[in-house]
């Protein structure tokens, strides 16, 4: 089980949005360096749905180049069609990904047994295991605690990243999942109650800017230190909160190209952050100095 700062990295782009893959290798290394203990990629902050099938592939298999195996790469499989899910699960496992992060199915709307199905299927066919993903504000689809609990005794699923931020929820998983099951805070402004409540960790966007502050955090919350886990989650209240001003990546592209960290490349139908929300994402970085 990896417990700690899971980052979600995003997916460096030239202005003309195509992959930057040396930036990308500079912040594989930075996280390497900064204590962050994945490197989570190609998830919904990486742009996945924006990538075809090749660049997907390919860019899994250069983070794992990138790590140098010292960071582990968790690449994102996520897909609403099972057969295309299975097809990037088998490419993560080619390219040396330790697991696949899985998301539930979005805009078809599967029932409960169907998701169950969906996930069961991929560990099955591809022997990979897999963090599935809860976010029903993206795919308008929840994963209810019954469904995630049948799944968790599947030897190939492995954990959930929940985005739900319902701490009653948690605590039923927390009580009543196999020990090996991992449970990663898909929401950086409630991760440290998420990680109090018996989280093992974060999968962060914040991280991107901030992974030494949040690597940190995730310690102290995990190991049980309230006091400076809330010292140190308070240092990042400003930024969590800037980044959802539009929808995620636009804030954290914008964040860290104002660092230096990419340069100013995203796709459509993602755009660039608006003007008018940037003193915001300023002011919050200036808080982190």
């Amino acid at each position: 089980m990896i417990t700690g700062s899971l980052v979600a990295v995003v997916t460096p782009m030239h202005a003309d949005g195509s992959i930057d893959l040396a930036s990308m290798k500079k912040l594989i290394g930075w996280h390497r360096e900064a204590g962050t203990r994945a490197g989570g990629v190609l998830g919904t902050t990486g742009e996945s749905p924006t990538l075809d099938p090749e660049e997907h592939e390919g860019l899994i298999a250069r983070c794992v180049e990138f790590s140098e195996g010292r960071i582990p790469i968790v690449a994102g499989i996520g897909a609403n069609s099972t057969k295309e899910a299975i097809h990037l699960a088998h490419a993560a496992k080619r390219a040396g990904a330790v697991s696949g992060l899985s998301v539930v199915p979005y805009y078809n709307k599967p029932t409960q047994q169907g998701m169950f199905r969906h996930f069961a299927t991929i560990g099955k066919e591809t022997g990979f295991p897999q963090i599935v993903y809860n976010i029903p504000a993206r795919t308008v689809c929840d994963m209810n605690n019954e469904t995630i609990l049948a799944l968790a005794e599947l030897p190939q699923i492995i954990g959930l990243k929940d985005a739900t931020s319902h701490m009653g929820r948690l605590a039923e998983l927390v009580a009543y999942a196999p020990k090996r099951f991992a449970l990663y805070a898909g929401d950086d402004d409630s991760s440290l109650a998420f990680m109090l409540s018996g989280g093992h960790g974060t999968i962060s966007v914040s991280a991107n800017v901030a992974p030494r502050l949040v690597s940190q955090l995730c310690d102290a919350a995990v190991a049980g230190d309230a006091v400076l886990a809330r010292k140190l989650h308070l240092k990042l209240v400003a930024l969590n909160k800037v980044l959802g001003v539009q929808t995620n990546p636009i804030p954290i592209k914008y964040a860290m190209a104002k660092m230096g960290l990419i340069s100013e490349g995203i796709r459509l139908p993602m755009t660039w952050l608006e003007e008018r929300y940037r003193l915001q994402v300023d002011a919050a970085l200036k808080e982190l100095q």
